[in-house]
């Protein structure tokens, strides 16, 4: 059993010009092809988060340096752009849909870019894509309160078995923020992993439903990215993101605080 950290890369759109809400998070599909090629040059092997999941909970095996690539939202250029090169050196991923914002009858307006229709994310199913839920809105999940918590995670899993006709295993937390309560609600909703940011190597100690990511952005390089799926320097490479998210953190905690005496002086 694999054992070894192993990344978990985390792309959002892929875009030849994506608008200014995509931008810093997208990843321009000539850079998508050349670090998909790296990922078969260094003789990695990408697996799906299921599997990856399975393995380290049952002991099943797993390939030698095993690499996971999943995509959150649900962004047109995933099929356009990067399912060829997925497909042409056979990789296994992973897409995160939040159904709210993909085009068809239940969108609700939210996609910030070029959303996939069904069709397409059909398609991507049919072509060794696993597809996850990010929830049908994409909102901060321990934000809110249980009723509203569950909604979302049971009508986005609902959507995705009423469209693809299979349920949805995995999970990604939108922008990748959980806390005890929500990792019980998913687990307790049926799925049977989820991924956090965090970026950092994923670890079995992690447990299924705090595995953490690596951020792909637009501005990473060629070297940079050749770190990222090696496992080298990673705090270096996101030391801005850790102090930047953990002020956020604080913030976010301090909001937690103040709705719930405005709660107990209703």
């Amino acid at each position: 059993m694999t054992e070894a950290p192993v990344p978990i890369l985390m792309y959002h759109s892929v875009a030849t010009a994506p608008n200014d809400a995509t931008r810093a998070l997208s990843v321009a599909p000539e850079a998508f092809s050349e670090q998909m090629a790296m990922i078969g040059d260094l003789g990695l092997t990408p697996v799906d988060t299921a599997r990856l999941a399975a393995g380290w909970r049952t002991g099943r095996p797993l390939p030698p340096r095993p690499v996971l690539i999943t995509f959150d939202d649900g962004y047109e250029g995933v099929h356009r752009h990067a399912l060829p090169v997925l497909a042409k050196h056979g990789f296994a991923s992973t897409l995160f849909v939040s159904t709210g914002w993909i085009r068809g009858a239940h969108d609700m307006g939210g996609g910030l870019d070029t959303m996939l229709d069904w069709d397409q994310v059909r398609e991507l199913a049919a072509a060794d894509v696993e597809i996850g839920g990010h929830t049908h809105t994409h909102p901060q999940l321990d934000q809110l309160d249980d009723r509203a918590l569950r909604h979302e995670l049971i009508h986005s899993k609902e959507i995705v078995s009423d469209e693809l006709g299979t349920v949805p295993a995995s999970l990604a937390y939108p922008y990748g923020y959980s806390s005890r309560r929500v990792r019980r609600a998913v687990r307790e909703t049926g799925y049977g992993q989820a991924l956090a940011v965090n970026n950092g190597l994923a670890r079995r100690r992690q447990g299924p439903y705090a595995l953490t990511r690596l951020t792909v952005r637009r501005a990473t390089t060629t070297e940079e990215f050749e770190r990222l799926v090696q496992g080298r320097a990673i705090t270096r490479e996101f030391a801005r993101d850790r102090a930047l998210t953990k002020g956020y953190a604080l913030v976010r905690r301090a909001r937690q605080v103040r709705r719930k005496v405005s709660r107990s002086r209703v």
